[in-house]
């Protein structure tokens, strides 16, 4: 997966498009990340001994990897990564600017 926790990303597709968020937590076994105050589902849960709040509570929920792309700040726009090796470093790169990422 090629989005890591504390990137800046742009959503693609869905309710949230066109916003962009910061990743918050990433889940590479299941292809999700959950990002920053987007995509966020009303819960009504029941008390369950006396460390749960019972109520409706705001949750938020992952969104898959495909419908979200990377920002490239030097551009301004979303961007395709690229991979560049130099010795024994792996560094992620823009594929239309150039770009570390």
């Amino acid at each position: 997966m090629k989005i890591r926790k504390g990137d800046d990303v742009l959503v693609l597709a869905g309710k949230y498009r066109g916003e962009r968020a910061k990743v918050e937590e990433a889940l590479p076994g299941a292809n999700k990340v959950i990002l920053e105050g987007l995509n966020v589902a009303k819960r009504h849960t029941k008390q369950t001994g006396a460390t749960m709040q019972a109520g409706i509570i705001d949750k938020v929920m992952p969104l898959h990897v495909s419908n979200v792309a990377l920002w490239c700040g030097k551009h301004k726009g979303p961007a395709k990564v690229g991979f560049k090796v130099e010795g024994d470093t792996k560094t992620r790169v823009c594929r239309k600017c150039g770009e570390t990422l």
